[in-house]
């Protein structure tokens, strides 16, 4: 619950809220890589047009997203997935920030790769997941 209270609460900070309480953690962790990758694109037009207040307003929302995708990693549960994870949005943040100071196209693509390949990889994650039983019903 605690992480799907933080996620919820960064997904709140990056102004998204469609179907957010009522989704499960799954479906919240997608929908941060999907405003994630949002940011990056938006992020690559403004760098593109030169508009670099907007750039750095994408910018600054994308390392939210990371923020709040790295706060709601579980490490007593995740183990070595979270710490890996962890040390992948450390990494993430750091090339953004690159981004933000050099508006480094190549370094953005490089981020949008990773995060879009990792948010592939959340696509599979429900069908790994056992369907609970219907309120009231009992599994013996």
């Amino acid at each position: 619950m605690r992480a799907n209270n933080r996620a919820i609460e960064s997904y709140g900070q990056v102004k998204v809220s469609t179907g957010v309480s009522k989704s499960n953690n799954v479906e919240l962790i997608q929908m941060l890589f999907d405003g994630l990758i949002e940011s990056l694109a938006t992020a690559r037009g403004h760098i593109q047009h030169n508009n670099i207040s907007e750039k750095s307003k994408a910018i600054s929302r994308a390392s939210r997203i990371v923020l709040g995708l790295q706060g709601a990693l579980d490490f007593d549960k995740g183990g070595d997935l979270a710490n890996n994870l962890n040390e992948l949005y450390n990494y993430i943040t750091r090339r953004l920030l690159h981004v933000n100071a050099r508006n480094d196209l190549a370094a953005l693509d490089e981020i949008h790769g990773l995060m879009t390949e990792i948010r592939g990889a959340w696509e599979t994650v429900p069908a790994l997941i056992p369907r609970s039983a219907p309120v009231g019903v009992t599994v013996n």
